[in-house]
């Protein structure tokens, strides 16, 4: 965008104030300078103004938990596919996972992930580091030399920190030094070699299974270690119903906790797998549609806190095998959007319900200035039709790989144009 920008004729998505109405936006400088009630504001001195055309204007999504496969994997994800694909999808934050390989785990690796994406990427990127060295469960990472490299948050990911003590020392430490802690809630030895949930589609299947329960176990456990230690905590993935009501009693107790979901387990469910069909092999499995329900009330009351893409790209070798050994995980950067419109147009979920999960609650949790639309926010925004249809097809994904569970599904929700720090990087 030029120095002074107006969008006008919009129909703004205000999750601050819980606000879909029309209105107009000023941006200068790479900032929102002031938000408009009415379309088209009189006597406006600007460089330039965009046409919204009546469509959506919604803070830029902060998708907390991307896998960008550098080090070690750049043949799956890169910086510069990975931001493409965010922009491409309304994504203009994204928080990135430490599953690489070798693990960002110490300074030196996250620096160079950092300079890659500041090179690479057109949308903006925030690191996370490992909470033990190599995620093996074992040692601790340098928490505070960490957080002076940039790191975010900390997180082993989906390998769960099987012992108890390592886990208390952990979150002890990034207590004293106010760092957040992202966990999988799991039992890792229900869940291990597990590629489907129990219950009859998964016996008729014969499929490796575990319980919910895994979940609300590895929940239960952590809540008992927060409650010990005091420390801040995000569980990635609360995809069961037998969990949420543990989360409410730890929120109500006062403990500093919040949860996520991933935008599959909230579009998707255990069925969907059909003729073992891997990519809808995830982690955790698919869920009942009861249990996919439930999370989809639970985001609506705002007991689910955040809603995210867990972008894992995993390239065709890997995916093209029987579903047991198959690798888990889908893309889904450009897919998030117009997922999360199923909800909205199922009437489940209103426009700014999803944008308090994609891009306001996300964007505090990790102390980020994005997510709203106030003024002296940046300009991070996406304009979006929620309502153009098209089919899905992998091959047109920005992604390198194209591992997405929605290939040939008619969606809706196009996005028209992204903007970063007042820039337009896509539209």
């Amino acid at each position: 965008m030029t120095e002074r920008t107006l969008i006008h004729d919009a129909r703004l998505i205000d999750p601050e104030r819980g606000r879909d109405a029309a209105g107009a936006l000023l941006v200068e400088d790479g900032r929102i300078a002031h938000v408009f009630d009415t379309p088209r504001p009189d006597d406006v001195t600007c460089d330039a103004r965009v046409d919204a055309g009546g469509k959506c204007l919604a803070p830029g999504i902060v998708d907390l938990g991307v896998k960008v496969s550098e080090p070690g994997e750049r043949h799956k994800e890169s910086f510069g596919s990975a931001g493409l694909a965010a922009a491409a999808g309304g994504v203009t934050t994204i928080v990135t996972r430490p599953d690489t390989d070798p693990a960002i785990d110490t300074p030196e690796v996250l620096e160079f992930a950092a300079r890659r994406a500041n090179a690479d990427s057109p949308v903006n990127v925030v690191p996370m580091s490992a909470l033990t060295r190599n995620r093996a469960g074992r040692e601790m990472v340098e928490i505070g030399f960490m957080l002076d490299a940039g790191a975010a948050a900390f997180t082993d990911c989906d390998r769960v920190i099987a012992d108890t003590k390592v886990m208390q020392r952990c979150l002890t430490y990034a207590r004293g030094l106010g760092a957040l802690v992202l966990a999988h809630p799991q039992d890792p030895g229900l869940s291990a070699g597990a590629s489907a949930t129990s219950g009859k589609f998964a016996a008729l299947r014969g499929l490796p299974a575990v319980t919910p329960m895994a979940e609300r176990m590895g929940f239960d456990r952590d809540m008992a270690l927060v409650e010990m230690t005091g420390a801040r905590y995000h569980a990635d993935q609360v995809t069961s119903a037998r969990t949420l009501p543990p989360l409410e009693r730890a929120k109500q107790n006062g403990f500093d906790v919040t949860a996520g979901v991933s935008i599959h387990h909230l579009t998707l469910n255990e069925l969907d797998v059909g003729d073992y069909r891997t990519f809808f092999k995830v982690k955790p499995p698919l869920r009942s549609e009861d249990d996919r329900r439930a999370v989809v009330e639970a985001v609506a009351s705002g007991l689910i806190d955040v809603i995210s893409s867990m972008h894992t790209p995993q390239d065709e070798e890997s995916k093209r095998l029987p579903f047991e050994e198959a690798a888990s995980g889908a893309v889904a950067l450009e897919t998030l959007l117009p997922a999360a419109m199923r909800l909205y147009h199922a009437g489940d979920l209103d426009l700014p319900t999803l944008w308090r999960a994609m891009a306001l609650n996300p964007a505090r949790r990790l102390g980020l200035p994005g997510g709203r639309l106030g003024a002296g926010a940046p300009a991070d925004l996406v304009l979006f039709d929620p309502d153009a249809p098209f089919v899905l097809d992998r091959f047109t994904l920005r992604s390198k790989s194209k591992n997405t569970p929605f290939d040939g599904q008619r969606m809706e929700g196009r996005v028209l144009g992204t903007w970063v720090n007042g820039r337009r990087v896509f539209g």
